[in-house]
């Protein structure tokens, strides 16, 4: 240890002291010390809800999804900025092109993502990366051009026919170890440009896995693995799990006996279902092989998204084999380097896919508690975000192609997640604890009951309440959130609500309106605006959230006989 009493000159002691401060100094400024994994952006449980930690605070993701091609030019994002900033976004996710950091077998160029973690920063938002690797929607189309034009040693998934196709095959190691070395060192770059200002906060590895248009590839490994036995650790989950498997899984498994020895068709039968599982398996070990490569370099929070089955399609007539409600066990056992699965929900029964994907501790089909919703269609209704927050915990919500919505700062994007970022801090802290509860109406479902401490809420659509304008053809979608803060008060926030209350017990109580308060939360304190005791909830009988916009009401209820 340097002792400056060794010194016989104190003028000595103090110049080689203050060399040693400025050595100290230059060095720190030169290397960017990397953080510690407790540190990084983490997944941590908060009673059933799983929240996403950013320096050491739960973080909301109010997100959008670019298009496809949007991030491949700097000067295209430019223009993208703005609007997602008026749009109240705090998250954007974005592409991260194989074929772009890698036009060269070993020669990486992240300019592009420098770039845009840059412009992240100077615009205050964080970012979520996808992988377009090895697989996009089930193609290979960002593969680089020197593995597409390399068959020999990048071999393709085939055909029952035979037939080349565009997908790189999942059954070959040398695929596997030019996507899982590309991430590597993407992740590698990731921790080393950003690893204190912590913009990029999660990753998604590759992009809607899934195999077309046969149900599992017939390239000559794949054959072959078909054909051998269906690998051990595969059945030890199988045994270990087999009270709670899913339903489906557990099904073919049974069907065949629940046999613990043979191949794919002898432990699950000769059919396209069983082809899938086959496929669900290899497609997660694959990912799981990339997303650990990623994770020795920078282990953030890593998901797998799911494009979702048309109503009547087969396997092979979808995706098949991707990380889907009744294939959650498969990708369960194989990819454990994977935090959460996370479903791309195009279709009108949001609120039906959203309950597959959050399956609570103990029941079939277990997969992960809590999940991220990456990508919508951007026509949906936003009141679908206020209804996952509050319903299913959500870690964060993304329309899909956001800057394509016209009117940025005035749209229903922008409108919806204005009152979102008002509530943020409300959600977090209510997540998980059964103080919540979304709300989903429309034409199909115009009422809903919900219990909430000792009151009862039946929520009408503002469509069917005998006082509202009377809409032509389809009742729009409506509804929201109900955050309990204390036995008699609550929040409620979203659009198009009438709302009456009961009470809990049968001991002949009634449930009354004391007040009722719309405002605003400003810097995470509620302001109150205008007392609606009167007209607004017809002298007492009920809560009317107006459709016309995205809106906060406080109320207090009590009881009386």
């Amino acid at each position: 240890m340097f002792q400056l009493n060794q010194y016989k000159s104190k003028s000595g002691a103090v110049r080689i002291f203050l060399l040693l401060v400025l050595s100290s100094f230059c060095l720190n400024a030169q290397t960017k010390v990397s953080p510690g994994e407790n540190d990084i952006p983490h997944l941590k449980r908060q009673g059933t809800a799983m929240q996403l930690i950013v320096k050491g605070k739960p973080f909301l993701m109010l997100a959008g999804e670019t298009g496809n091609s949007s991030a491949s030019d700097l000067n295209y994002m430019d223009a993208i900025w703005p609007k997602i900033v008026k749009m109240h976004l705090n998250t954007l996710v974005v592409p991260v092109y194989w074929e772009l950091i890698e036009p060269k077998e070993g020669e990486f160029n992240f300019t592009l993502v420098d770039g845009i973690i840059t412009a992240a920063r100077q615009n205050n938002i964080k970012l979520v990366f996808l992988w377009f690797g090895t697989w996009k929607n089930s193609m290979s189309c960002y593969a680089p051009l020197w593995i597409k034009t390399d068959e020999k040693r990048f071999p393709r998934a085939r055909e029952r026919n035979g037939r080349a196709e565009e997908i790189l095959t999942a059954f070959s190691k040398t695929n596997r170890n030019a996507d899982a070395r590309a991430f590597s060192a993407l992740m590698k770059h990731v921790r080393e440009f950003d690893g204190q200002d912590q913009t990029v906060v999660m990753v998604q590895v590759e992009n809607e896995i899934g195999m077309i248009p046969d149900a599992r590839d017939y390239c000559k490994s794949a054959d072959e693995a078909f054909n051998n036995a269906v690998p051990e650790e595969f059945i030890n989950y199988l045994k270990e799990n087999k009270d709670r498997l899913n339903p489906h899984l557990y099904d073919m498994w049974k069907t065949n006996g629940f046999k613990t020895k043979g191949n794919w068709e002898e432990i699950f039968g000769k059919s396209i279902a069983a082809d899938e599982i086959f496929m669900a398996w290899n497609f997660a070990r694959y990912t799981n092989y990339v997303a650990e490569a990623g994770k020795k370099e920078y282990p953030l929070p890593m998901y797998v998204n799911a494009a979702l089955i048309r109503p009547g399609y087969k396997p092979g007539q979808y995706p098949s084999g991707g990380p889907l409600p009744h294939l959650m066990d498969v990708w369960k056992a194989a990819a454990p380097a994977i935090n959460f699965l996370a479903p791309d929900v195009y279709f009108q029964n949001f609120a039906e896919w959203v309950s597959k994907y959050d399956v609570p501790a103990g029941k079939p089909g277990q997969m992960f508690n809590q999940f991220f919703i990456p990508e919508v269609g951007n026509n949906q209704s936003v009141v679908n975000a206020y209804y996952a927050f509050a319903q299913h915990n959500i870690m964060g919500y993304s329309p899909f192609s956001i800057e394509s919505l016209p009117d940025p700062a005035d749209n229903q994007v922008s409108k919806g997640y204005d009152v979102l970022a008002q509530l943020t801090p409300l959600i977090l802290s209510n997540q998980g604890k059964g103080t919540m509860a979304g709300v989903m109406l429309d034409s199909a479902s115009q009422t809903s009951k919900i219990k909430l401490g000792d009151y009862v809420f039946i929520v009408h659509h503002e469509y069917s309440w005998p006082y509202a304008p009377k809409a032509e053809g389809v009742n729009p979608r409506y509804g929201g959130m109900i955050i309990m803060v204390s036995p008699d008060e609550f929040f409620v926030a979203g659009r198009g609500m009438v709302i009456t209350f009961e009470t809990a017990s049968n001991d002949g109580s009634v449930a009354g309106i004391g007040s009722i308060d719309e405002g605003k939360f400003v810097d995470g304190k509620w302001v109150p605006g205008l007392r609606m005791n009167g007209d607004q909830s017809h002298q007492g009988r009920h809560l009317d959230l107006p459709g016309n916009t995205f809106s906060i009401q406080k109320i207090r209820l009590y009881r009386y006989k």
